[in-house]
């Protein structure tokens, strides 16, 4: 089912508000997939989804190669019959700010802070396209 990433139904924002491991999709260069298991936070009013990780990751590598302009990605969820999409264009911040306020989404969402590390960056990725059943 398609919904709207900026305005989605109580049920599918209260889904993605539980604690959910969910997956990461990026392409690598040669056009594959790498898919890997992460932590999302999904902030529709601002039409992002956030994930935290090492700057030196592929992930982070992967969505870097698609500069500029960012790389399409998409993040899943699923629990049972429920589960949920979000994709969009992502790009990486490095800046202080925005890597502190994903870390505090983070910790909210899963109910943990994470370990400090200097190598953290944030990857956000502006929403288009939603799709689940909650």
């Amino acid at each position: 089912m398609s919904l709207d990433p900026l305005n989605p139904t109580p049920e599918y924002l209260a889904f993605w508000r539980e604690r959910h491991i969910c997956t990461l999709t990026t392409s690598r260069p040669d056009g594959t997939p790498h898919v890997v298991p992460v932590g999302v936070t999904y902030d529709p009013e601002a039409g992002l989804a956030r994930v935290i990780s090492n700057k030196n990751s592929k992930k982070v590598r992967n969505v870097l190669a698609a500069q500029p302009g960012g790389a399409r990605v998409a993040v899943c969820q699923m629990e049972g019959r429920r589960w949920a999409t979000l994709e969009g264009r992502a790009v990486i911040r490095t800046d202080e700010e925005a890597v502190a306020d994903a870390v505090n989404r983070y910790a909210e969402r899963y109910g943990r802070m994470p370990s400090p590390n200097p190598d953290r960056v944030v990857m956000e990725i502006t929403l288009d396209r939603a799709m689940g059943r909650a």
